[in-house]
């Protein structure tokens, strides 16, 4: 099943899809559907006769100008409960939609995809990482101050977003780095712990990451270091390279 309307692209997954609340299984199915609600990554809509759960209706829920009037539920298992965590479109203009059942990803414990727990979102199939050691020269600078500079660099290639450059950090200024509290997660690259950048009397905050124990797709840039090219200037072979446009 694959379909597209008012930009919502809907498709049938192969994979075998479960999320827990309480630690009880609340979701179980084969047959999960993905729901691209936004360009960047997809959502679970889970058939119906898949929801081990309780659903209590809560009333209307949100109202969508492509998917239509949404009735909101709270998702009772053994005990724990998720207020306004589920979704159904039953009167949907996409009839795909119509017999599944939207569970909001934060609202459950935990996700998994086989027996691979996964974080922050669904994976989208169409997503690519590639990483490549390169011996293109990287240097970075801020403020015109050189923070990292590297004949060594691995280069990763992410599908809809600029080619990023992780240095070893005995390339970079990590005088320079101040350790940040920010974490972020990544379903493809794990979880990410991040540095603001002194120069001078000026702190940028977050400027540079690091993945310490990265996913299995991505074990090549572990421990490396990595700029926003969007907020440094990034130089690649003498040559200074243009700042992305990203949602960054």
């Amino acid at each position: 099943m694959s379909s597209s309307r008012s930009r919502i692209r809907v498709e049938r997954s192969a994979k075998r899809v479960r999320a827990y609340l309480g630690g009880q299984v609340v979701a179980d199915t084969v047959r999960p559907v993905l729901v691209w609600e936004s360009p960047y990554y997809p959502t679970y809509y889970i058939p119906l006769e898949d929801v081990r759960a309780e659903l209590v209706p809560d009333g209307p829920g949100r109202h969508s100008p492509s998917r239509g009037d949404a009735t909101a539920f709270t998702v009772k298992a053994d005990g724990a409960q998720a207020p306004g965590a589920a979704l159904r479109y039953e009167q949907s203009p996409i009839e795909e939609l119509r017999d599944l059942v939207r569970l909001d990803w934060d609202a459950m414990d935990a996700w998994f995809e086989e027996d691979e727990q996964v974080f922050v979102h669904p994976r989208d199939p169409y997503h690519r990482i590639d990483v490549l050691a390169s011996s293109r020269h990287v240097r970075i600078e801020v403020d015109g101050v050189t923070v990292a500079e590297s004949g060594s660099p691995h280069l990763l290639f992410e599908t809809g977003l600029p080619v990023r450059y992780y240095l070893p950090k005995t390339h970079v200024r990590m005088d320079l780095l101040e350790p940040s509290d920010t974490v972020t997660g990544c379903p493809y690259k794990g979880e990410a712990e991040y540095w603001s950048v002194r120069v001078g009397d000026r702190v940028h905050k977050d400027l540079a990451w690091s993945y310490r124990r990265p996913l299995p797709e991505s074990q090549k840039i572990a421990g490396l270091v990595c700029f926003y090219d969007e907020k440094v200037d990034v130089f690649v072979d003498g040559v200074r390279q243009e700042r992305p446009k990203t949602k960054f």
